[in-house]
């Protein structure tokens, strides 16, 4: 009777490894499964953001000052620390980076157009002050809005 209860114990023994690893093998799948769905997700996030930036640049920078990565958060309906590890992990820069990349890049474009003087730039990009905008610039740039618009 004993040999009968080992044979027992045995299989269930069996059975209860093959259900253990049926159920790891499941979550696996679906732990891997999941960096996909995300992957997707987070590059929409970082399409929106890039979209919503630009946006801002173009037409609420001058009346609601330098944009903020606690903003752009808001917008995308995420809390502002999640936000900036989704745009970290996909772009490989902050938020902030990320934003000062864009303002950068409209501060260049602006400097092209003799129409325009430092200072109104530095208005249309949402800084308080000239001199907070010249700063930004040279420490990004190695060189004064200025000198960047007589060597362009």
């Amino acid at each position: 009777e004993l040999s009968h209860i080992k044979t027992y114990l045995d299989i269930e023994k069996v059975r209860f490894e093959e259900n253990i690893e049926l159920l790891l093998n499941y979550c696996l799948r679906f732990y891997d499964r999941q960096f996909i769905t995300r992957e997707e997700i987070n590059h929409s996030v970082v399409q929106q953001f890039d979209r919503l930036l630009r946006d801002y640049i173009r037409t609420q920078a001058a009346q609601q000052g330098v944009p903020t990565v606690a903003y752009f958060a808001d917008r995308c309906n995420l809390s502002t620390a999640y936000f900036g590890q989704v745009i970290k992990s996909e772009t490989k820069l902050t938020a902030k980076e990320y934003i000062n990349d864009r303002l950068l890049t409209a501060a260049k474009e602006q400097l092209h157009d003799e129409r325009f003087t430092i200072t109104q730039i530095s208005e249309n990009l949402g800084f308080e002050y000239p001199q907070h905008f010249i700063r930004f610039f040279k420490q990004r740039t190695g060189q004064t809005p200025s000198a960047y618009r007589k060597i362009g």
